[in-house]
Protein backbone atom coordinates (compact mmCIF):
# COMPACT_ATOMS: atom_id res chain seq x y z
CA UNK A 1 0.00 0.00 0.00
CA UNK A 2 3.08 2.24 0.32
CA UNK A 3 3.50 2.37 -3.49
CA UNK A 4 0.21 3.50 -3.85
CA UNK A 5 0.14 6.11 -1.43
CA UNK A 6 3.38 7.72 -3.09
CA UNK A 7 1.61 7.77 -6.24
CA UNK A 8 -1.54 9.45 -4.25
CA UNK A 9 0.90 12.43 -2.96
CA UNK A 10 2.52 12.83 -6.37
CA UNK A 11 -1.21 13.35 -8.10
CA UNK A 12 -2.13 15.52 -5.63
CA UNK A 13 1.10 17.61 -5.86
CA UNK A 14 0.39 17.68 -9.39
CA UNK A 15 -2.92 18.74 -9.69
CA UNK A 16 -2.51 21.45 -6.57
CA UNK A 17 0.54 23.30 -7.63
CA UNK A 18 -0.01 23.23 -11.53
CA UNK A 19 -3.74 23.88 -12.44
CA UNK A 20 -3.16 24.15 -16.08
CA UNK A 21 -1.59 21.07 -16.38
CA UNK A 22 -3.21 19.80 -19.54
CA UNK A 23 -1.93 22.82 -21.57
CA UNK A 24 1.48 22.51 -20.75
CA UNK A 25 3.88 20.80 -23.38
CA UNK A 26 4.73 17.24 -22.58
CA UNK A 27 8.72 18.25 -21.96
CA UNK A 28 7.60 20.48 -19.20
CA UNK A 29 5.55 17.97 -17.73
CA UNK A 30 8.60 15.45 -17.23
CA UNK A 31 11.00 18.08 -15.98
CA UNK A 32 7.99 19.09 -12.93
CA UNK A 33 6.89 15.31 -12.61
CA UNK A 34 10.37 13.61 -12.25
CA UNK A 35 11.46 16.58 -9.85
CA UNK A 36 8.10 16.07 -7.47
CA UNK A 37 8.79 12.16 -7.49
CA UNK A 38 12.11 12.60 -6.43
CA UNK A 39 11.07 14.73 -3.28
CA UNK A 40 8.58 12.41 -2.46
CA UNK A 41 10.43 9.27 -2.86
CA UNK A 42 13.59 10.62 -0.56
CA UNK A 43 11.25 12.02 2.17
CA UNK A 44 8.76 9.67 2.72
CA UNK A 45 8.48 7.54 5.75
CA UNK A 46 8.23 3.47 5.01
CA UNK A 47 7.75 3.01 8.91
CA UNK A 48 4.76 4.85 9.23
CA UNK A 49 1.25 2.94 9.54
CA UNK A 50 -0.98 4.25 6.86
CA UNK A 51 -4.74 4.65 8.26
CA UNK A 52 -5.56 6.28 4.83
CA UNK A 53 -9.16 5.44 3.78
CA UNK A 54 -8.95 3.24 1.04
CA UNK A 55 -11.52 5.52 -1.24
CA UNK A 56 -8.37 8.00 -1.58
CA UNK A 57 -5.59 5.24 -1.97
CA UNK A 58 -7.17 4.10 -5.08
CA UNK A 59 -8.71 7.76 -6.11
CA UNK A 60 -12.27 7.21 -5.80
CA UNK A 61 -12.80 10.25 -2.78
CA UNK A 62 -14.59 12.06 -4.89
CA UNK A 63 -17.00 9.56 -5.99
CA UNK A 64 -17.83 8.83 -1.92
CA UNK A 65 -21.79 9.39 -0.73
CA UNK A 66 -21.83 12.95 0.02
CA UNK A 67 -24.74 15.50 1.02
CA UNK A 68 -27.17 16.79 -1.40
CA UNK A 69 -26.81 13.30 -3.36
CA UNK A 70 -30.70 11.81 -3.23
CA UNK A 71 -31.96 8.62 -2.51
CA UNK A 72 -34.48 6.78 -4.40
CA UNK A 73 -37.39 7.57 -1.41
CA UNK A 74 -35.94 11.22 -1.28
CA UNK A 75 -36.42 11.09 -5.67
CA UNK A 76 -39.59 9.68 -5.72
CA UNK A 77 -41.07 12.19 -2.77
CA UNK A 78 -38.70 15.09 -5.20
CA UNK A 79 -40.70 13.93 -8.28
CA UNK A 80 -44.11 13.54 -6.86
CA UNK A 81 -44.25 17.53 -5.29
CA UNK A 82 -42.05 19.27 -7.88
CA UNK A 83 -44.88 20.59 -9.70
CA UNK A 84 -47.62 20.98 -6.97
CA UNK A 85 -47.39 24.91 -6.79
CA UNK A 86 -47.81 24.96 -10.64
CA UNK A 87 -51.35 25.14 -12.23
CA UNK A 88 -50.54 23.63 -15.39
CA UNK A 89 -47.53 21.63 -16.44
CA UNK A 90 -46.93 23.06 -20.43
CA UNK A 91 -44.13 20.73 -21.86
CA UNK A 92 -46.30 17.24 -20.77
CA UNK A 93 -49.16 19.55 -22.29
CA UNK A 94 -47.43 19.76 -25.56
CA UNK A 95 -46.72 15.83 -25.50
CA UNK A 96 -46.58 13.91 -28.15
CA UNK A 97 -44.52 15.88 -30.84
CA UNK A 98 -45.61 15.50 -34.03
CA UNK A 99 -42.29 15.73 -35.45
CA UNK A 100 -40.50 13.24 -33.07
CA UNK A 101 -41.02 9.97 -35.39
CA UNK A 102 -38.60 7.33 -33.77
CA UNK A 103 -40.45 5.31 -31.11
CA UNK A 104 -37.36 5.17 -28.82
CA UNK A 105 -37.18 9.14 -29.18
CA UNK A 106 -40.95 9.54 -28.58
CA UNK A 107 -41.04 7.17 -25.48
CA UNK A 108 -37.90 8.75 -23.96
CA UNK A 109 -38.93 12.32 -24.90
CA UNK A 110 -42.29 10.99 -22.61
CA UNK A 111 -40.60 10.16 -20.06
CA UNK A 112 -38.03 12.55 -19.13
CA UNK A 113 -38.86 16.43 -17.37
CA UNK A 114 -37.04 19.11 -18.19
CA UNK A 115 -37.44 21.05 -15.33
CA UNK A 116 -36.67 18.59 -13.15
CA UNK A 117 -33.53 17.28 -14.76
CA UNK A 118 -32.62 21.56 -15.10
CA UNK A 119 -33.27 21.57 -11.20
CA UNK A 120 -31.21 18.70 -10.89
CA UNK A 121 -28.16 19.77 -13.06
CA UNK A 122 -27.96 23.12 -13.26
CA UNK A 123 -25.11 24.75 -11.69
CA UNK A 124 -25.65 27.17 -8.77
CA UNK A 125 -25.18 30.55 -10.46
CA UNK A 126 -27.62 29.53 -13.49
CA UNK A 127 -29.58 31.86 -14.71
CA UNK A 128 -32.16 31.21 -17.56
CA UNK A 129 -32.68 34.56 -19.04
CA UNK A 130 -28.75 34.43 -19.59
CA UNK A 131 -28.76 31.26 -21.79
CA UNK A 132 -30.03 30.76 -25.00
CA UNK A 133 -29.54 26.94 -24.46
CA UNK A 134 -30.46 25.43 -21.42
CA UNK A 135 -29.07 22.68 -19.15
CA UNK A 136 -31.52 20.25 -20.14
CA UNK A 137 -31.21 20.89 -23.64
CA UNK A 138 -27.86 20.18 -23.59
CA UNK A 139 -28.32 16.91 -20.97
CA UNK A 140 -30.74 16.08 -24.36
CA UNK A 141 -27.88 16.49 -26.86
CA UNK A 142 -25.81 14.18 -24.55
CA UNK A 143 -28.22 11.27 -24.94
CA UNK A 144 -29.52 11.73 -28.56
CA UNK A 145 -25.76 11.28 -29.63
CA UNK A 146 -25.20 7.84 -27.57
CA UNK A 147 -28.32 6.86 -28.59
CA UNK A 148 -28.27 7.27 -32.40
CA UNK A 149 -24.78 8.58 -33.04
CA UNK A 150 -22.44 6.89 -30.65
CA UNK A 151 -19.39 6.58 -33.18
CA UNK A 152 -19.24 9.63 -34.95
CA UNK A 153 -17.02 12.83 -33.36
CA UNK A 154 -18.98 15.87 -31.06
CA UNK A 155 -17.62 18.52 -33.43
CA UNK A 156 -19.56 16.47 -36.75
CA UNK A 157 -22.60 16.21 -34.63
CA UNK A 158 -22.68 19.40 -33.52
CA UNK A 159 -23.26 20.69 -37.46
CA UNK A 160 -26.31 21.42 -40.24
CA UNK A 161 -26.08 17.51 -41.14
CA UNK A 162 -27.54 16.36 -37.83
CA UNK A 163 -29.22 20.09 -36.63
CA UNK A 164 -30.28 21.79 -39.60
CA UNK A 165 -33.32 22.99 -40.32
CA UNK A 166 -34.61 20.22 -42.17
CA UNK A 167 -33.52 17.89 -39.28
CA UNK A 168 -36.39 18.68 -37.16
CA UNK A 169 -36.70 15.42 -35.43
CA UNK A 170 -33.69 16.22 -33.98
CA UNK A 171 -34.40 19.40 -33.34
CA UNK A 172 -37.80 18.54 -31.62
CA UNK A 173 -36.59 16.15 -28.94
CA UNK A 174 -33.48 18.95 -28.03
CA UNK A 175 -36.18 21.22 -27.82
CA UNK A 176 -34.36 23.74 -30.21
CA UNK A 177 -36.88 26.39 -32.16
CA UNK A 178 -37.91 24.86 -35.88
CA UNK A 179 -37.92 28.58 -37.31
CA UNK A 180 -34.27 29.11 -36.91
CA UNK A 181 -30.52 27.86 -37.33
CA UNK A 182 -29.99 28.05 -33.84
CA UNK A 183 -27.52 25.24 -32.77
CA UNK A 184 -25.06 24.13 -29.68
CA UNK A 185 -21.51 24.34 -30.71
CA UNK A 186 -19.06 21.81 -29.89
CA UNK A 187 -17.45 23.30 -27.47
CA UNK A 188 -20.32 24.13 -25.63
CA UNK A 189 -21.39 20.37 -24.73
CA UNK A 190 -17.58 19.66 -23.68
CA UNK A 191 -18.12 22.68 -21.06
CA UNK A 192 -21.18 21.10 -20.24
CA UNK A 193 -19.75 17.77 -19.42
CA UNK A 194 -16.44 18.92 -17.77
CA UNK A 195 -19.33 21.23 -15.31
CA UNK A 196 -20.84 18.29 -14.02
CA UNK A 197 -19.86 17.29 -10.44
CA UNK A 198 -20.47 13.83 -8.87
CA UNK A 199 -23.53 15.01 -7.12
CA UNK A 200 -25.09 16.12 -10.48
CA UNK A 201 -24.57 13.09 -11.87
CA UNK A 202 -25.90 10.83 -9.02
CA UNK A 203 -28.58 12.89 -8.65
CA UNK A 204 -29.62 12.41 -12.26
CA UNK A 205 -28.64 8.77 -12.31
CA UNK A 206 -31.12 8.42 -9.53
CA UNK A 207 -33.90 10.11 -11.17
CA UNK A 208 -34.08 7.31 -14.28
CA UNK A 209 -33.60 4.53 -11.48
CA UNK A 210 -36.71 5.84 -10.05
CA UNK A 211 -38.32 5.34 -13.40
CA UNK A 212 -36.80 2.45 -14.20
CA UNK A 213 -38.03 0.10 -11.19
CA UNK A 214 -41.06 1.61 -11.89
CA UNK A 215 -40.89 -0.14 -15.34
CA UNK A 216 -41.78 -3.38 -14.43
CA UNK A 217 -37.78 -4.24 -16.02
CA UNK A 218 -36.93 -6.25 -12.71
CA UNK A 219 -39.29 -8.49 -10.06
CA UNK A 220 -39.12 -7.63 -6.50
CA UNK A 221 -36.52 -10.69 -6.42
CA UNK A 222 -33.42 -9.69 -7.61
CA UNK A 223 -29.95 -10.56 -7.41
CA UNK A 224 -27.26 -8.14 -7.44
CA UNK A 225 -24.01 -8.37 -9.53
CA UNK A 226 -20.36 -6.74 -9.61
CA UNK A 227 -18.13 -6.73 -12.55
CA UNK A 228 -15.33 -4.60 -14.13
CA UNK A 229 -14.09 -3.74 -17.77
CA UNK A 230 -11.37 -1.82 -19.31
CA UNK A 231 -11.59 1.74 -20.69
CA UNK A 232 -8.39 2.41 -22.31
CA UNK A 233 -6.56 6.00 -22.71
CA UNK A 234 -5.27 8.11 -25.51
CA UNK A 235 -1.63 7.34 -23.51
CA UNK A 236 1.22 5.69 -24.76
CA UNK A 237 3.83 6.30 -23.05
CA UNK A 238 4.84 7.75 -19.12
CA UNK A 239 6.25 10.56 -18.10
CA UNK A 240 8.40 9.18 -15.30
CA UNK A 241 8.90 5.70 -14.15
CA UNK A 242 10.72 4.68 -10.50
CA UNK A 243 10.65 1.39 -8.83
CA UNK A 244 10.47 1.21 -4.89
CA UNK A 245 10.66 -2.26 -3.66
CA UNK A 246 10.19 -4.29 -6.94
CA UNK A 247 6.97 -2.24 -8.25
CA UNK A 248 7.15 0.24 -10.15
CA UNK A 249 4.98 3.97 -9.84
CA UNK A 250 4.54 5.49 -13.55
CA UNK A 251 3.51 8.69 -13.85
CA UNK A 252 0.96 9.36 -17.00
CA UNK A 253 0.09 12.81 -18.93
CA UNK A 254 -3.36 12.09 -17.31
CA UNK A 255 -2.22 11.19 -13.61
CA UNK A 256 -5.60 9.40 -12.55
CA UNK A 257 -4.99 6.71 -15.08
CA UNK A 258 -1.97 3.65 -15.42
CA UNK A 259 -1.59 0.92 -16.56
CA UNK A 260 -2.87 -2.71 -15.48
CA UNK A 261 -3.30 -5.91 -16.43
CA UNK A 262 -6.57 -7.07 -18.22
CA UNK A 263 -7.90 -10.40 -19.33
CA UNK A 264 -6.35 -12.23 -22.21
CA UNK A 265 -7.73 -10.88 -25.83
CA UNK A 266 -6.83 -12.41 -28.91
CA UNK A 267 -6.08 -9.60 -30.57
CA UNK A 268 -5.12 -7.17 -27.76
CA UNK A 269 -2.05 -6.96 -25.55
CA UNK A 270 -2.61 -8.47 -22.02
CA UNK A 271 -1.67 -4.67 -20.63
CA UNK A 272 -3.90 -1.35 -20.78
CA UNK A 273 -3.34 2.48 -19.72
CA UNK A 274 -6.51 3.67 -18.35
CA UNK A 275 -9.08 3.20 -16.51
CA UNK A 276 -11.23 -0.07 -15.04
CA UNK A 277 -14.95 0.46 -14.88
CA UNK A 278 -16.24 -1.23 -12.10
CA UNK A 279 -20.54 -1.43 -12.30
CA UNK A 280 -23.32 -2.79 -9.84
CA UNK A 281 -25.86 -4.66 -12.28
CA UNK A 282 -29.61 -6.05 -11.11
CA UNK A 283 -29.99 -9.16 -12.49
CA UNK A 284 -33.74 -10.62 -12.85
CA UNK A 285 -33.41 -14.00 -11.96
CA UNK A 286 -36.58 -15.52 -14.06
CA UNK A 287 -35.01 -14.25 -17.42
CA UNK A 288 -31.26 -14.11 -16.96
CA UNK A 289 -31.39 -9.94 -17.93
CA UNK A 290 -29.32 -7.50 -16.19
CA UNK A 291 -29.09 -4.20 -15.94
CA UNK A 292 -26.59 -1.31 -15.22
CA UNK A 293 -27.16 0.64 -11.91
CA UNK A 294 -23.99 2.28 -10.33
CA UNK A 295 -20.64 2.46 -11.67
CA UNK A 296 -16.79 3.53 -10.23
CA UNK A 297 -14.13 4.67 -11.94
CA UNK A 298 -10.27 4.24 -11.44
CA UNK A 299 -6.97 3.93 -12.33
CA UNK A 300 -6.68 0.09 -14.25
CA UNK A 301 -3.57 -1.19 -12.35
CA UNK A 302 -5.72 -1.37 -8.52
CA UNK A 303 -7.21 -5.09 -7.39
CA UNK A 304 -11.03 -5.11 -8.35
CA UNK A 305 -11.43 -6.33 -4.72
CA UNK A 306 -10.36 -2.87 -3.34
CA UNK A 307 -13.39 -1.28 -4.90
CA UNK A 308 -16.12 -3.52 -3.72
CA UNK A 309 -16.63 -1.83 -0.07
CA UNK A 310 -16.79 1.53 -2.15
CA UNK A 311 -19.47 0.76 -4.63
CA UNK A 312 -21.54 -1.22 -2.38
CA UNK A 313 -21.65 1.92 0.16
CA UNK A 314 -22.58 3.83 -2.97
CA UNK A 315 -25.05 1.97 -4.15
CA UNK A 316 -26.81 1.73 -0.60
CA UNK A 317 -26.64 5.70 -0.31
CA UNK A 318 -28.73 6.05 -3.30
CA UNK A 319 -31.38 3.40 -1.54
CA UNK A 320 -30.49 0.47 -3.75
CA UNK A 321 -31.31 -2.22 -1.65
CA UNK A 322 -28.65 -4.69 -1.71
CA UNK A 323 -28.82 -8.49 0.40
CA UNK A 324 -26.27 -10.72 -1.80
CA UNK A 325 -23.72 -9.41 -4.80
CA UNK A 326 -22.22 -12.67 -7.28
CA UNK A 327 -18.91 -11.77 -8.79
CA UNK A 328 -16.11 -13.45 -9.77
CA UNK A 329 -12.33 -14.14 -8.16
CA UNK A 330 -11.48 -10.96 -7.52
CA UNK A 331 -14.05 -9.30 -5.93
CA UNK A 332 -13.58 -12.30 -2.92
CA UNK A 333 -14.90 -11.25 0.85
CA UNK A 334 -12.16 -13.69 2.46
CA UNK A 335 -12.20 -11.26 5.57
CA UNK A 336 -15.83 -11.28 6.38
CA UNK A 337 -15.41 -6.97 6.49
CA UNK A 338 -17.90 -6.45 3.63
CA UNK A 339 -19.99 -8.55 5.27
CA UNK A 340 -19.40 -6.55 8.66
CA UNK A 341 -19.62 -3.20 7.15
CA UNK A 342 -22.26 -3.24 4.53
CA UNK A 343 -24.15 -6.46 5.42
CA UNK A 344 -24.34 -7.93 1.97
CA UNK A 345 -23.13 -11.13 1.37
CA UNK A 346 -20.93 -11.91 -1.27
CA UNK A 347 -20.91 -14.99 -3.68
CA UNK A 348 -17.89 -15.87 -5.81
CA UNK A 349 -16.50 -18.91 -7.44
CA UNK A 350 -13.89 -20.74 -5.38
CA UNK A 351 -10.12 -19.12 -5.50
CA UNK A 352 -7.27 -21.72 -7.14
CA UNK A 353 -4.90 -20.00 -4.64
CA UNK A 354 -7.14 -20.78 -1.49
CA UNK A 355 -5.83 -23.14 0.64
CA UNK A 356 -8.36 -26.24 2.51
CA UNK A 357 -7.77 -25.57 6.31
CA UNK A 358 -7.06 -28.65 8.55
CA UNK A 359 -8.86 -31.41 9.09
CA UNK A 360 -11.26 -30.54 5.27
CA UNK A 361 -11.22 -33.36 2.61
CA UNK A 362 -12.63 -32.42 -1.00
CA UNK A 363 -15.05 -34.44 -3.42
CA UNK A 364 -17.06 -34.02 -1.75
CA UNK A 365 -16.40 -31.47 1.06
CA UNK A 366 -16.29 -33.44 4.57
CA UNK A 367 -14.85 -31.18 7.44
CA UNK A 368 -13.37 -33.41 10.78
CA UNK A 369 -12.98 -32.41 13.88
CA UNK A 370 -9.31 -33.54 14.57
CA UNK A 371 -6.60 -35.75 12.82
CA UNK A 372 -8.14 -38.88 14.20
CA UNK A 373 -11.71 -38.47 13.67
CA UNK A 374 -13.20 -39.54 10.66
CA UNK A 375 -16.84 -38.72 10.92
CA UNK A 376 -17.69 -35.95 9.18
CA UNK A 377 -19.34 -33.14 11.37
CA UNK A 378 -22.35 -31.33 10.36
CA UNK A 379 -22.77 -27.25 9.23
CA UNK A 380 -24.36 -25.19 11.92
CA UNK A 381 -24.07 -21.63 10.75
CA UNK A 382 -22.23 -18.81 10.63
CA UNK A 383 -20.55 -16.34 13.38
CA UNK A 384 -18.50 -13.37 12.86
CA UNK A 385 -15.66 -15.79 13.45
CA UNK A 386 -16.34 -17.94 10.80
CA UNK A 387 -18.54 -21.38 10.41
CA UNK A 388 -19.65 -23.25 12.78
CA UNK A 389 -19.59 -26.82 12.79
CA UNK A 390 -20.70 -29.63 14.91
CA UNK A 391 -20.57 -33.24 15.54
CA UNK A 392 -23.24 -35.17 13.82
CA UNK A 393 -21.90 -38.97 15.30
CA UNK A 394 -24.72 -41.36 17.04
CA UNK A 395 -24.29 -41.72 20.62
CA UNK A 396 -21.42 -44.76 21.01
CA UNK A 397 -20.20 -44.23 17.37
CA UNK A 398 -17.23 -41.99 17.92
CA UNK A 399 -13.94 -43.58 19.87
CA UNK A 400 -13.27 -40.36 21.13
CA UNK A 401 -16.39 -39.05 22.14
CA UNK A 402 -15.48 -38.20 25.92
CA UNK A 403 -12.56 -36.04 24.94
CA UNK A 404 -14.03 -34.59 22.10
CA UNK A 405 -15.20 -30.88 21.97
CA UNK A 406 -17.82 -31.61 19.04
CA UNK A 407 -17.71 -28.53 17.59
CA UNK A 408 -15.15 -26.72 15.45
CA UNK A 409 -15.12 -23.13 13.84
CA UNK A 410 -13.41 -22.87 10.17
CA UNK A 411 -12.28 -19.09 9.25
CA UNK A 412 -13.33 -17.27 6.17
CA UNK A 413 -11.64 -17.88 3.50
CA UNK A 414 -11.67 -17.17 -0.21
CA UNK A 415 -12.43 -20.67 -0.72
CA UNK A 416 -15.20 -23.06 -0.18
CA UNK A 417 -15.55 -21.16 3.25
CA UNK A 418 -16.73 -17.80 2.29
CA UNK A 419 -19.00 -15.66 4.76
CA UNK A 420 -21.67 -17.22 2.58
CA UNK A 421 -20.00 -20.69 1.58
CA UNK A 422 -20.04 -22.45 -1.77
CA UNK A 423 -21.47 -25.06 -0.26
CA UNK A 424 -24.69 -24.07 0.15
CA UNK A 425 -27.32 -25.05 -2.44
CA UNK A 426 -28.46 -20.70 -3.08
CA UNK A 427 -24.58 -20.13 -3.75
CA UNK A 428 -24.45 -22.50 -6.73
CA UNK A 429 -27.43 -20.75 -8.44
CA UNK A 430 -25.82 -17.24 -8.01
CA UNK A 431 -22.69 -18.20 -9.42
CA UNK A 432 -23.96 -19.43 -12.23
CA UNK A 433 -26.22 -16.69 -13.19
CA UNK A 434 -23.11 -14.50 -12.47
CA UNK A 435 -21.82 -14.52 -16.16
CA UNK A 436 -25.13 -12.68 -17.26
CA UNK A 437 -23.27 -9.43 -16.01
CA UNK A 438 -21.26 -9.16 -18.72
CA UNK A 439 -24.01 -8.27 -20.39
CA UNK A 440 -24.73 -4.78 -19.72
CA UNK A 441 -20.60 -3.92 -20.43
CA UNK A 442 -21.19 -5.16 -24.13
CA UNK A 443 -24.40 -3.17 -24.81
CA UNK A 444 -22.62 0.03 -22.85
CA UNK A 445 -18.95 -0.47 -24.67
CA UNK A 446 -20.34 -1.45 -28.58
CA UNK A 447 -23.88 -0.52 -28.99
CA UNK A 448 -23.97 2.95 -26.69
CA UNK A 449 -19.93 3.34 -27.95
CA UNK A 450 -18.40 3.70 -24.63
CA UNK A 451 -15.80 2.06 -25.85
CA UNK A 452 -14.86 4.77 -28.65
CA UNK A 453 -15.02 7.76 -26.27
CA UNK A 454 -12.17 9.87 -26.37
CA UNK A 455 -11.68 11.80 -23.09
CA UNK A 456 -8.31 12.58 -21.46
CA UNK A 457 -9.02 12.87 -17.53
CA UNK A 458 -10.87 10.72 -14.98
CA UNK A 459 -13.42 12.77 -14.57
CA UNK A 460 -14.47 12.89 -18.31
CA UNK A 461 -14.59 8.90 -18.12
CA UNK A 462 -17.22 9.42 -14.98
CA UNK A 463 -19.47 11.78 -16.84
CA UNK A 464 -19.40 9.65 -19.94
CA UNK A 465 -19.87 6.68 -18.20
CA UNK A 466 -22.77 7.91 -16.06
CA UNK A 467 -24.47 9.11 -19.01
CA UNK A 468 -23.76 5.89 -21.25
CA UNK A 469 -25.61 4.16 -17.72
CA UNK A 470 -28.69 6.31 -18.12
CA UNK A 471 -28.74 5.56 -21.45
CA UNK A 472 -28.72 2.05 -21.80
CA UNK A 473 -31.87 1.76 -18.85
CA UNK A 474 -33.66 4.10 -21.38
CA UNK A 475 -33.33 1.48 -24.06
CA UNK A 476 -34.49 -1.31 -21.83
CA UNK A 477 -37.27 0.45 -20.48
CA UNK A 478 -38.26 1.70 -24.51
CA UNK A 479 -38.45 -1.98 -25.62
CA UNK A 480 -37.37 -1.42 -29.29
CA UNK A 481 -33.98 -2.90 -29.45
CA UNK A 482 -35.14 -6.80 -28.18
CA UNK A 483 -34.38 -9.27 -30.37
CA UNK A 484 -37.82 -10.95 -31.12
CA UNK A 485 -38.72 -14.26 -29.99
CA UNK A 486 -38.20 -17.12 -32.39
CA UNK A 487 -40.70 -18.86 -34.02
CA UNK A 488 -41.13 -22.47 -33.16
CA UNK A 489 -40.85 -25.01 -35.57
CA UNK A 490 -43.93 -26.28 -36.71
CA UNK A 491 -42.19 -29.75 -38.04
CA UNK A 492 -40.59 -30.00 -34.41
CA UNK A 493 -43.82 -29.99 -33.17
CA UNK A 494 -45.27 -32.47 -35.65
CA UNK A 495 -42.19 -34.88 -35.93
CA UNK A 496 -42.70 -34.67 -31.69
CA UNK A 497 -46.91 -35.83 -32.14
CA UNK A 498 -46.11 -38.30 -34.56
CA UNK A 499 -43.48 -40.09 -32.64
Amino acid sequence: MHTKNIRRIITKQLKRNFPNWNKMTRKSKKELTKQIMTEVVDKYDYSKILDIPIEELIGVEDQAPSAGIRSLPEMAFYIENFHSDNLFHFDALKKPYPEIVDPELQFIDQLIDDQIINSLIAPDSYSAVHRDIQPYQLFRMELLKIIKYPEISYRKFCSDEYFGRERKQNRRFVRLPLNTKTQADHTELCHFRRGLNFKQLMNVLVYFLHHFYRSGCLENAVIHGVDSSELPSEVNYPLCTIQIKGKKIRIYSDPDCDCGKRRNKRDKSHYVIGYRLHTLTAINPSTGHSFPLVSLVGAANHHDSLFLKPLIKLAQALGIDIKLVTADQAYHDSDGSVLNETGVYIVAPESEKANLPDNVLESPLRVACNDSCEIPMQFLGSTPEGHEFGCDAAPGECTFESNCPKSRIVSFDSGYFQPMPTFHGGSQDAIEIRKNCERPFNLMKKREGLEQTRVRSQQGVIVRSTLTTIVTLLLEMAGTRHKPKKKEDGQKELFAATG
